[in-house]
């Protein structure tokens, strides 16, 4: 299918989940109106309500594209040893070890170290 159908079926399974709602609510109302106890929902609700949840669950899965393997070694096939301990993630470089060398304390002009000036 295409890609604007698809969206549009996402739209109508909303739309229908909405209704369904809305309904449910108002089949509530009605019950405190006219002081009835409650039990259940009405089946044409609870069959409304299960069919637009599975037609946007079906609009959502056909937007969200092509899925990836759950299995890890696919992705890992690819990679290098060398990649394999490349964590960009982990890099630091705003840390507290420039205040101990003597190389950037006396190029930031002060010629005081951050340990003398306490």
């Amino acid at each position: 299918m295409s890609s604007s159908m698809n969206k549009y079926i996402l739209i109508l399974g909303m739309v229908l989940l909405f209704h369904a709602a809305y309904s449910a609510a108002q089949h509530r109302s009605y019950l405190r109106l006219t002081e009835q106890e409650f039990t259940s929902l009405p089946a044409d609700i609870v069959l409304q309500t299960i069919f637009s949840l599975l037609l946007t669950v079906f609009g959502v899965t056909m937007i969200a594209g092509e899925f990836k393997e759950i299995r890890s070694n696919i992705d890992l096939q690819k990679k290098t040893w060398k990649n394999l301990n490349n964590r960009p993630s982990f890099y630091t470089f705003n840390h507290r070890g420039h205040i101990f060398n003597p190389i950037v304390l006396s190029r930031s002009g002060t010629g005081k170290g951050a340990l003398e000036a306490n």
